[in-house]
């Protein structure tokens, strides 16, 4: 019977815990520290090296943190809409001269794309070949 209370009880925590409204203003009021703890922090980096995310790795994380922290305490979820425009905005100031190049392919020469088709091709019909020519010779089974 104890058990049974225990679990109902724990059930209404938890639709309670539900209820709590996310405080989206406390949110937004909050979020700048951390915006600002990260930007103190960035600027142990050189700025040529802010695109390497090795050299700030520890920083990022501490940001990361921070802001699913506060957000967590407005009762809010993280992330959420209003966190990550906070994080865009973060990722504009410090980040907006990373762009990533873009790889360009291209197919391989024609020699080794005919290869790296009939070997499998090749395989295939050598295969098919072998169980054909092996279930026609029933003798070597038994």
């Amino acid at each position: 019977m104890m058990l049974g209370f225990g679990l109902m009880m724990l059930g209404f925590a938890g639709a309670r815990q539900q209820t709590n409204l996310c405080n989206e203003s406390l949110m937004l009021e909050k979020l700048p520290a951390c915006g600002k703890s990260f930007e103190e922090m960035m600027k142990k980096v050189d700025s040529k090296k802010w695109c390497n995310l090795t050299d700030f790795i520890m920083y990022y994380d501490n940001f990361t943190q921070c802001t699913e922290r506060e957000a967590n305490n407005a009762s809010c979820f993280w992330p959420n809409p209003l966190a990550e425009g906070f994080i865009t905005g973060i990722h504009k100031q410090f980040f907006s001269n990373c762009t990533s190049e873009k790889v360009h392919w291209e197919d391989p020469p024609d020699e080794i794309l005919i290869t790296l088709i009939l070997i499998p091709v090749m395989l295939t019909c050598a295969m098919i070949t072998l169980v054909v020519w092996c279930s026609k010779r029933s003798d070597i089974l038994v």
